[in-house]
C-alpha cells in the first residue's frame, strides 16, 4: 500500500468513524423487528475442509443435511483465502443457490479495519446479501500486558468499516486463553459500540466451559449485543459432542435466543469427532450433519 493510500485510508476511516459516534449519540440500542421463529441452520463449512470438498459437493451435503445454507471461513488457510474472496465468494454461492441452499455467514479473520483484505472480503460477502460476519480471535498472551485499549481502537476502526459496508461485525467467545472468552471482558469490550456495528457472536458451549452454571447472568448482560448465535454441544471441562450429549439442551438456552429476535441463521458447529475413530468418509459426514440438523430442528421447533 502506497503512502497515499495510506493517508486515504485513515481519512476515510477517522471520517467514517466521527459519522458514526454522531449518529450513535442521537440513537438507543433497540432490539431488532420480530423475525420468523425458527431461524434458518447454516453450518460451519470448516467442516467440508477435512474432506476437501469442493465447492459443487459442498453444496450438494449442504442441501442433502437440510440446512439452509454455510457459515463460510473466508480466512487464511479457510475455504476461501481473503485474497481471493471478491472472485471465489460469488463462484462459491452460485453453487450452493443451484442446490436450493446458500452462504448465510462468512468467519473471517479480520481483527481491525486494516486487516489485509478487509474492505474486500467486506463488501463481497454485503454484493451476495450476507448481514453479518465473524470476526478472528485474539489470543492472550502467555506473558501478559493485554492492550484492551488497543483492541478497543481496532474495534471501533473495524465497526467504523462495517457501517460504511452496511454489515455487522461479531466476536465469539472462546474458552481458554482467548479475549473475550471471559465474558464480563467482552462486555468490556463492546459495551460502547453499536451492535449493528459491532456486536457478539454468542457461544454457549464456550460459555458453559468458561462460566458453568453463571453463563445465563452473563448471556443477559450481552443481550442487547448479541448478533449472532453458535450452537455446539459439551461436556465440561471440555468435551465437544454431536447434539444431545452434552450439556446444551437442558441449559435453557433457546428461549433465551428466541427473545433476541436475531436476524441471522443459527451457526452449527461441528467440532467432536463424528466419524467416531472411524475412517472419515463423505457419507459418514453426510449422516452427523444429518442428525445435528435434526436434533437442532428439534429443539428448536420445543423453544
Amino acid at each position: 500500500m502506497s503512502t497515499a493510500d495510506a493517508l486515504s485510508r485513515r481519512s476515510f476511516l477517522a471520517r467514517a468513524i466521527r459519522a458514526s459516534a454522531i449518529l450513535a449519540a442521537g440513537r438507543t440500542v433497540a432490539a431488532p423487528a420480530a423475525t420468523p421463529w425458527p431461524p434458518p441452520i447454516a453450518v460451519f463449512s470448516k467442516l467440508y475442509q477435512e474432506l476437501k470438498l469442493d465447492y459443487d459437493k459442498a453444496a450438494e451435503i449442504t442441501a442433502a443435511a437440510g440446512l439452509a445454507g454455510i457459515d463460510c471461513p473466508v480466512r487464511a488457510k479457510g475455504e476461501i483465502e481473503p485474497e481471493k474472496a471478491a472472485d471465489e465468494m460469488p463462484r462459491y454461492a452460485e453453487a450452493l443457490r443451484k442446490r436450493g441452499v446458500g452462504m448465510l455467514l462468512i468467519t473471517s479473520d479480520l481483527l481491525s479495519a486494516d486487516s489485509p483484505h478487509a474492505e474486500s472480503v467486506l463488501r463481497a460477502a454485503k454484493k451476495l446479501g450476507i448481514g453479518q460476519y465473524r470476526l478472528g480471535f485474539r489470543r492472550i498472551p502467555k506473558t501478559g500486558g493485554l492492550d484492551l485499549d488497543a483492541i478497543r481502537a481496532e474495534l471501533k476502526s473495524l465497526a467504523a468499516l462495517n457501517r460504511a459496508v452496511g454489515i455487522t461485525g461479531a466476536i465469539q467467545n472462546h474458552s481458554g486463553a482467548y479475549v473475550g472468552g471471559d465474558l464480563a471482558q467482552m462486555h468490556d469490550l463492546v459495551k460502547d459500540l453499536h451492535p449493528d456495528e459491532m456486536g457478539v457472536a454468542f457461544d454457549l458451549g464456550h460459555a458453559i466451559v468458561t462460566h458453568g452454571a453463571d453463563w445465563p447472568q452473563h448471556f443477559d448482560r450481552l443481550a442487547p449485543h448479541i448478533r449472532i448465535a453458535y450452537v455446539k454441544d459439551v461436556i465440561p471441562p471440555k468435551q465437544w459432542l454431536a447434539l444431545g450429549k452434552g450439556e446444551f439442551e437442558k441449559a435453557g438456552w433457546f428461549p433465551r435466543v428466541r427473545k433476541l429476535n436475531l436476524r441471522a441463521p443459527i451457526s452449527l458447529h461441528i467440532e467432536y469427532d463424528w466419524a467416531a475413530g472411524a475412517a472419515k468418509t463423505y457419507d459418514g459426514m453426510l449422516a452427523a450433519l444429518r442428525a445435528d440438523t435434526d436434533t437442532l430442528k428439534r429443539w428448536m421447533a420445543k423453544a
